[in-house]
């Protein structure tokens, strides 16, 4: 008979810390969860509710009152716009909505602006803020995270040192990155930088940013290595099952 080794004895003190650890680790990030989404949903129908007459809501005939509605007619109004937009008429009708704002003193300048950010950030077809990279910062040996955002432009790029690049002649190519902040990556610093000096990583920009958000905690995965995790996952279910084959004859002959 094998010796059993053993067991150590864990106090009650040490189980209710490690119950109560387990706890916070499901329950936290479900309760977080929750609150957020809770919290966009009620923000969404403050916005959207008062501009809708009461009578068309269903809130004006049951006794409570539905979540979500305003997000339901915000998604479904702002679908409707994209899709009115993309025809003759429509395009027609925001050219017109847009040359009256363009006229209009202040506005039409963070009109302009804003506009500009939102189709740099949500277009199909933009490369801003989808790559990531290192940079040296805040002092030499030490590495950030940031965001590739885009080339500078011709004046800010004219009037940047134009230093020349391993003896070639040609100047700098400066690019905008933002650089996050932890454990928040919505604040932040931005600056330009040569290309040369940005070293552009292979993790995707939602990696990056849960490496930011938990100060190094939470590693992006190698895709290689979850790749080989579920193809020898697959090969011992294989082995498993044609070991089961192999055994039900002998089983049967016995």
């Amino acid at each position: 008979m094998d010796p059993v080794s053993p067991r150590r004895r864990v106090s009650v003190r040490g189980r209710l810390r490690t119950y109560f650890l387990t706890g916070i680790i499901v329950a936290g990030p479900l309760a977080i969860t929750i609150y957020i989404t809770w919290w966009f949903i009620t923000l969404i129908d403050g916005w959207v509710k008062p501009l809708v007459p009461a009578s068309y809501l269903p809130d004006h005939y049951l006794p409570f009152s539905i979540p979500g509605l305003g997000l339901v007619i915000a998604f479904v109004a702002v679908t409707l716009l994209g899709f009115l937009t993309a025809n003759l008429v429509g395009r027609s009708v925001i050219e017109f909505g847009e040359v009256l704002l363009a006229r209009t003193p202040v506005i039409s300048g963070l009109y302009k602006g804003l506009r500009q950010i939102f189709e740099t950030l949500f277009s199909a077809n933009g490369t801003s803020f989808r790559t990531v990279g290192l940079v040296e910062f805040p002092v030499k040996g030490t590495w950030s995270v940031v965001f590739l955002s885009a080339p500078a432009a011709a004046d800010i790029q004219g009037a940047l040192p134009q230093g020349s690049e391993t003896g070639s002649g040609t100047g700098h190519e400066y690019v905008g990155v933002f650089l996050p902040c932890a454990p928040n990556p919505t604040t932040g610093f931005f600056f330009y930088l040569p290309r040369s000096e940005i070293i552009e990583v292979g993790i995707s920009v939602d990696d990056a940013a849960k490496l930011v958000m938990s100060a190094g905690v939470i590693q992006p995965e190698d895709p290689q290595t979850r790749l080989q995790a579920m193809a020898a996952g697959l090969r011992a279910a294989q082995v498993g099952a044609a070991t089961g084959a192999a055994a039900a004859p002998e089983r049967q002959d016995a």
